[in-house]
Parts: structure tokens; sequence; C-alpha cells
């Protein structure tokens, strides 16, 4: 197996796979999420702006939302070429989708200038799909929390290498 990288999941990505508005490097709009490995469980910081709030001081739900699926899925995709002992990127990609999102709302996410902290496991593997548990911490509790469904799906005829 491939010495696990501290280089995020997202950068390690082909330029054919980094446009997302989440984690995709390539979208100069975008969010840019960086996961990366802590032990099992991937991990990533995120320091959202004032004018992704959802009311005066709080971060928006979808902002939330956003933030669970994309480190979620980057999770799965980190998981199967760990479990395939490949590096991320490699050919053929691996690629996954959202299957399902679910979010639970715990309390406000204060938008206060500091840090974000997003932790996702494994919960279990099942032939093409992944189960993924994604908590959002801020200053230390736990704000959200979200349960993700990623499914594996066939690399897109656009993408194949001849």
């Amino acid at each position: 197996m491939p010495a696990i990288s501290t280089i995020p999941f997202q950068d390690q990505y082909l330029d054919a796979r980094a446009d997302c508005w989440g984690c995709g490097r390539n979208n100069a709009h975008g969010l840019h999420i960086k996961s990366h490995w802590e032990g099992d469980e991937a991990v990533a910081h995120f320091l959202p702006e004032e004018h992704f709030s959802g009311h005066k001081g709080v971060l928006n739900g979808g902002i939330i939302a956003t933030l669970i699926d994309c480190h979620s899925i980057g999770l799965a995709m980190a998981y199967a070429h760990r479990e395939e002992g490949r590096q991320i990127g490699s050919q053929p990609l691996i690629t996954y989708v959202t299957g399902s999102l679910k979010v639970d709302y715990l309390k406000p996410t204060p938008l206060n200038g500091h840090p974000l902290e997003l932790r996702a496991v494994v919960e279990r593997t099942e032939g093409r799909k992944t189960f993924v548990r994604c908590r959002l911490l801020a200053d230390g509790v736990e704000t959200a929390r979200g349960e993700v469904l990623g499914v594996r799906i066939p690399e897109p005829p656009e993408q194949a290498t001849p």
C-alpha cells in the first residue's frame, strides 16, 4: 500500500475532476475544502466568510450541507484508493457521487472568525456504496452532523484514456 499522503485529497484529483464548487481547486468561486487523513478519520478545516450567513452571525444551512457532502465524498474516494493500494488521481479514475445526504442541524454554527472542523469516518461499504458519517464542529462543539451515501460510478466516457 502506498504511503498515506499529507497532501489534501482534493489537491490530488486530476484536473478533469477538480471543478466542484465545494472542493474543486480549479473553481475560482468555490469553497476549496481541503481534507486529509488523521488516522482512519478524514479531517478538514474551513474558515467561512461573513457573506455565507443565513442569519447575521450564523452560517447558512446550505453551506453546511455542502461542506458535509464534499468532505464525505472526498473521504469515500480517498478510502477506495487506500483500500485498493493506489494513489488518489491514479488511472483508472475512481469517482464517487452523492447517492443521499442527510444533515441534522444541532445548533447554530457561528460565523465568529474561527475555522470550522469537519471530521468524517467510513461506517461501512457495500459493493459500490460507501456510507460516511460526518460531524461539523465550531470551537470544539458539534453543530451539525451528516450521513452521506457515496456511490462509485464508472469512469465517464469523456474522461476515458485511449
